[in-house]
């Protein structure tokens, strides 16, 4: 019989096996909030961007996955990925109601101390944005001083897009799609296809003969709705909090954030809900 202490059943003695701290790291991330003030205020604001930063590193990891089961056609692994990636955006959704409890006069206080640091700089956000299809080659360089960020932010642009990847699956599901949509220059912005929206139209008019390719569709269409409700959410909490001054990053803050409401990453299959 072990002589080892017990509780309920539980090991209670952890000097010689690993722990749930020593597994998680969580001396490294639990030291790795370092407030730049004395306001009591920052606490909330570093750890609001640390967890999201979390969470979009394990957004990044199942988009790459998914994208690389589209593109060798085994698409129920993919299914489940993307799904995943939705629920990580409701998390990022409700992480603002949690940074909306911070009042204007709150922020006005430890804003100084956030000096030119603003989301925007964010490298995993834009990798995000670039496996997702929003390409800009100018969102580059506000890495350029971090080599090893720029080079994985400068990879996702170089790389096809998620949709890139389910449009090459159109095409080798043998529907009639024009060649610069399968082999371009991936880091410039996808012009909109008629080819493609008639692909995705049989598809969503015959949804049985075409299952595979409906429930993709419906998945995309499933997180670009919940990325569009995470743009709106942090619109909508920059507005609460500072009004319309300009973004810690220089941008305009909310005029800016507004605008990129009007992105849309999957346009021909928005355009087919009009088209049936």
């Amino acid at each position: 019989m072990s002589d080892e202490p017990t509780f309920e059943g539980a090991r209670l003695d952890y000097r010689h096996t690993m722990s749930y701290g020593d597994y998680l790291h969580l001396d490294e991330l639990l030291a790795a909030q370092q407030p730049r003030s004395s306001d009591h205020n920052e606490m909330l604001f570093i750890v609001q961007h640390q967890t999201s930063e979390l969470w979009m590193k394990l957004a990044l990891h199942e988009l790459r996955a998914a994208r690389e089961r589209i593109a060798i056609d085994d698409l129920p692994p993919a299914f489940k990925m993307l799904a995943r990636v939705s629920r990580i955006m409701e998390q990022l959704v409700h992480a603002w109601d949690v940074l909306a409890t911070l009042t204007p006069s709150e922020y006005t206080a430890l804003r100084p101390y956030l000096g030119s640091s603003s989301g925007f700089q964010s490298f995993q956000y834009r990798q995000i944005e670039f496996m997702l299809g929003n390409k800009n080659a100018v969102m580059l360089q506000p890495h350029a001083h971090r080599p090893d960020r720029h080079q994985a932010v400068a990879q996702a642009l170089a790389e096809p897009s998620l949709y890139d990847e389910a449009i090459r699956l159109l095409a080798r599901r043998g529907f009639a799609i024009d060649a610069d949509q399968l082999q371009r220059d991936w880091r410039e912005p996808r012009p909109f296809s008629e080819a493609v929206e008639a692909a995705w139209l049989a598809v969503y008019r015959k949804p049985e003969q075409y299952w595979g390719l409906y429930e993709l569709a419906e998945e995309l269409i499933d997180l670009e709705d919940a990325f569009r409700q995470w743009r709106f959410r942090h619109v909508t909490t920059v507005e609460r909090i500072i009004g319309f001054k300009p973004g810690t990053g220089g941008t305009a803050g909310v005029a800016y954030l507004r605008k990129m409401l009007d992105v849309v990453l999957f346009p021909e299959l928005w355009k087919v809900r009009t088209d049936l």
